[in-house]
């Protein structure tokens, strides 16, 4: 079967640095401006802090200093407030701030140790008001593009007589702005909707534009790959989105990504070495890693990092202060109120801290500027050099004697290069670069990672680690797959895609899906599994229920028989012919009566045959017997609409949730009162109900008071108490749809109209939800319905299969967990599951007070070995780089590598499984 190739940065993993390795003492507070809030190069970062109404900057450094501590400084920058900041590519101690103030200034920054300078190295006054975003060109030195609210300009900072170009007036506030690599563009994104592209050198309006943009509430503009750009912004609806646009034609985009409604931007930054694109939503908890490719599917998500506290903003490291020797393919520094976290992105490797994997590495742009601004205004081209990023060939860094600080300084005279600290550089123009300045000092191999908290001792224990950070899933990088188009049913019309909220839009079976059509007589087609592929244009045979259909349900131990109520307040069952619908079926095999109002939702028995509940606009809750044809049951207590309704697993109990604010459960057979009742979500817009952890808890996806989206837990003992536990999603005014899977307690959720699927996996003590990877799907769903167990391709470790319907197609989708040792049954993923398609007992039984349980088979093929009998390999010494040891060590140091070296060994000697690890997947058991 044809696949698409596969991306060697596809198991790309997101490492939050320990608290010990964030640099705190830090005041962001909730700034509001266009540009940056935080900027960092391989020596310093520079961010926005509270104090002087924002007219001051917080600087630290990359790395800790010699006590392993991380000095914060502050650099008094504005009268106003700081808008904008950028650091020179080709001078790490140059940075760039404008401001409300109206200007812009080029400070020549020291060490945070030292004394900052007072006064910068150049103001510019452009004269126009409010300045709001500044960047460096990408390929040569002292050139600027500055923005004025409306304006962008193009400055060279070595000339005093006003900008190069002033380019076109925008028509409304400019919120984005772009360099492309080669530095030959300038892209910007404006609040009137509108993308340009100039081409500064050539003409001053713009060589493309076009009205692109749907919300005009904010974006961000960043060049991706070769004629590539990229926008984040807000669609219609107010969802977040990210969109792929050619830059030669801006009428419409590429690819584009919804996630989610949230009011936060999404910050983009893109790196063109590796092609990944890292996605922050301002105020979020969230950091999404997507790969941009210049071919189909041009996005694709990598991961999706969970961070500990809501993002104010987020920088990456520069290419050469990465620890290369452990394959750190990115670094991100994440901004929020009181601390910076370094996050670390690492490609797993089973060689990773003993060899150079070249592959991951191309020659990436060196610090040297290619020409000066002059040059480039003439019409120069030249690229940066390119350098390697393996540590034995890096040139050499340019060795200089620093001059000491004298004893006491005329705070009234500008400093000279006499006056400056050690750590601070001097330079003869405000922009002008040594050629051999821009290679740090030390191997960012050899320190970065350790000092970071990024690469651990290299005989510290894994289980060591997981007791710091708390529990963690071994679930937890569960990637959602599509598969190949072969196995899509598409060129689907006219279907119902407004299907009340209480069903879940269409339903599966191993045989056949059922999807309701947009076509009067409440009809619904049925679509063979094992005929998938392009639908002809002709009219399909359905089945016609004369009247709309408000829910449907397949029987679960026949895969032919499909109840459906109707808004008539009954329900027809109709029975499939083997092999599919060959023509129309108008008359059914069964048609319950006794509801008096339009029905909610149906439900059938988890081990009965032939049993079926169903709630009503009545206010009741009804129990029918297919056998006879007769309601045996009707439960009440409801005094509103009835939202949702579940089985227990045993069968024995059913629970529901109501908008009267209620959950209740009721042992049917016993009661037609609820045996139990306590308080559900407070929001009226929708909810839904399943029992989890073996009938032990009921879990309740609904809204609270604010129209927000969470899930709630309930200890099905004590249902009065309340929820013991629960988690805000978003805003969204769809009701998450739960599926859980209970062989690995994982579920998963989505609601009709979203583009992204929540994966949690629910433990039954604290902190009972541990979120996973998500899934986001190329556009909004309508609905995802999931396969029984035995449809999950063990051999992928697929742990379970839905399908996903969209408004043309019906799509399978694969949930994998990431394993390498795939030749091996991975039993601690898969436990003896149950073969629910067969009936335990019948109705008849079950009415009349006898209870079964279902029986469970292995998923193990016969010709697999599980996991746990897998041969113990030998361990692996692992090795630092050389110039770790090379360093010298002071005797805390060495105590404390002692005492990792000591915790290791103890830790190593009780691994049951090869895999078993942190976030539960071993370094070793990803693949190269």
């Amino acid at each position: 079967m044809n696949r698409f190739k596969t991306s060697k940065f596809k198991n790309t993993t997101p490492k939050i640095a320990k608290k010990d390795g964030w640099i705190n003492n830090v005041r962001a507070g909730s700034i509001s401006c266009q540009g940056n809030h935080i900027k960092a190069n391989s020596k310093l970062v520079a961010f926005n802090i509270e104090q002087a109404g924002g007219g001051m900057l917080g600087l630290s450094s990359v790395k800790p200093g010699s006590d392993g501590q991380w000095a914060v400084t502050q650099i008094s920058c504005h009268s106003d407030l700081v808008t904008d900041m950028d650091f020179s590519p080709f001078d790490e101690s140059l940075l760039a701030t404008c401001s409300g103030d109206e200007t812009v200034k080029l400070w020549r920054l020291c060490d945070p140790e030292q004394e900052q300078p007072s006064t910068p190295e150049l103001t510019l006054r452009p004269g126009q008001g409010r300045l709001e975003l500044v960047h460096f060109h990408p390929t040569s030195s002292g050139l600027l593009a500055v923005s004025t609210t409306n304006s962008p300009l193009i400055w060279d900072t070595n000339r005093q007589d006003g900008p190069l170009a002033v380019l076109e007036q925008h028509s409304d506030q400019l919120q984005s702005m772009s360099w492309k690599r080669d530095g030959s563009l300038l892209a910007s994104s404006c609040k009137d909707k509108m993308l340009r592209v100039f081409d500064p050198r050539a003409q001053l309006t713009p060589v493309q534009s076009a009205k692109s943009l749907q919300n005009n509430k904010d974006s961000r503009i960043q060049w991706a790959r070769d004629d590539l750009l990229l926008t984040t912004g807000f669609d219609m609806m107010r969802s977040r989105e990210v969109r792929l646009w050619d830059s030669r034609k801006l009428s419409s985009s590429i690819s584009s990504v919804s996630l989610g409604t949230s009011s936060g931007l999404l910050i983009p930054l893109f790196d063109e070495d590796t092609g990944l694109l890292i996605l922050a939503g301002m105020g979020d908890t969230v950091v999404d890693c997507f790969e941009v490719s210049s071919t189909e599917p041009f996005l694709s998500q990598v991961s999706h990092c969970l961070t500990d506290t809501s993002t104010r903003g987020v920088a990456m490291v520069p290419k050469l202060s990465l620890d290369v020797m452990s394959c750190e393919v990115m670094r991100l520094l994440q901004l929020t109120d009181s601390c910076i976290v370094p996050i670390s992105y690492q490609v797993p490797r089973k060689q990773s801290g003993q060899e150079f994997h070249d592959d991951l590495y191309p020659d990436t742009a060196g610090t040297t500027p290619a020409m000066s601004a002059e040059e480039w205004w003439k019409g120069g081209n030249k690229q940066v050099e390119k350098v390697s990023l393996q540590p034995d060939k890096r040139p050499k860094p340019k060795v200089t004697q620093a001059k000491q600080m004298p004893a006491k300084k005329d705070p009234t005279r500008r400093e000279s290069k006499e006056d400056l600290a050690p750590g601070c550089s001097t330079s003869s123009s405000p922009l002008s670069t040594p050629s051999s300045s821009a290679v740090p000092s030390r191997s960012p191999s050899s320190t970065s990672g350790l000092s970071s908290g990024f690469l651990p001792s290299p005989s510290q224990s894994a289980k060591t680690i997981q007791s710091l950070l708390g529990p963690t899933s071994k679930y937890r990088h569960i990637q959602g797959v599509v598969m190949h188009r072969d196995t899509h049913i598409t060129n689907m019309r006219g279907l119902n895609l407004t299907t009340p909220g209480e069903c879940d839009g269409f339903c599966v079976n191993r045989q056949r899906v059922a999807v309701p059509l947009a076509i009067s007589g409440g009809q619904i087609a049925i679509f063979e599994r094992s005929q998938p592929g392009r639908l002809p244009e002709t009219a399909l045979p359905t089945i016609q229920n004369s009247v709309n259909v408000v829910d449907f349900s397949w029987d679960p131990f026949d895969t032919h028989r499909l109840a459906v109520a109707g808004d008539d307040a009954k329900i027809r069952v109709w029975l499939v012919p083997q092999g599919g619908l060959k023509e129309t079926l108008t008359e059914p095999e069964l048609i319950l009566q006794g509801h008096t109002e339009k029905i909610y939702s149906i439900k059938f028995h988890p081990l009965a045959s032939g049993l079926l509940v169903s709630s009503s606009y009545d206010l009741t809750v009804k129990l029918w017997n297919l056998e006879t044809g007769e309601q045996v049951k009707v439960l009440t207590g409801h005094q509103d609409q009835v939202f949702g309704i579940a089985w227990s697993p045993d069968g024995k109990l059913l629970a529901t949730v109501c908008k009267d604010g209620k959950v209740r459960i009721y042992d049917p057979r016993k009661s037609t009162a609820p045996v139990q009742e306590g308080p559900g979500p407070e929001g009226p817009r929708g909810a839904r109900v399943v029992w989890v952890c073996e009938g032990k808890y009921l879990l309740v996806s609904g809204f609270d008071s604010r129209s927000e989206r969470g899930l709630y837990l309930y200890s099905t003992d004590s249902l009065s108490s309340g929820a013991i536990a629960s988690v805000k999603i978003n805003v969204s005014p769809s009701t998450l749809i739960p599926f859980y899977d209970p062989d690995t307690s994982v579920v998963i959720l989505t609601g009709k109209g979203d583009s992204r699927v929540h994966i949690y996996e629910i433990v039954p003590e604290e902190p009972y939800f541990i979120e996973c990877s998500s899934f986001n799907s190329p556009e909004p769903h309508k609905g995802l319905a999931f396969l029984p167990k035995t449809e999950c391709n063990v051999r992928d470790v697929e742990i379970a299969v839905g399908l996903m319907l969209t408004k043309t197609t019906i799509e399978p989708v694969a949930f994998r967990v990431p394993r390498v040792k795939k030749e091996f049954f991975q039993d601690d993923m898969y436990t003896d599951t149950a073969v629910w398609w067969e009936p335990a007992l019948t109705a008849s039984a079950w009415l009349s007070g006898s209870n079964g349980q279902h029986k469970k088979i292995s998923l193990k093929p016969k010709d697999m070995t599980p996991v746990s009998e897998a041969p113990k390999e030998a361990p692996v010494r692992k090795y630092l780089p050389s110039s770790v040891y090379l360093e010298e060590k002071t005797d805390e140091q060495k105590k404390e590598e002692l005492l990792s070296a000591m915790v290791a060994k103890l830790g190593n000697m009780d691994d049951p499984l090869p895999q078993e690890s942190f976030q539960g997947v071993d370094e070793d058991e990803w693949e190269d």
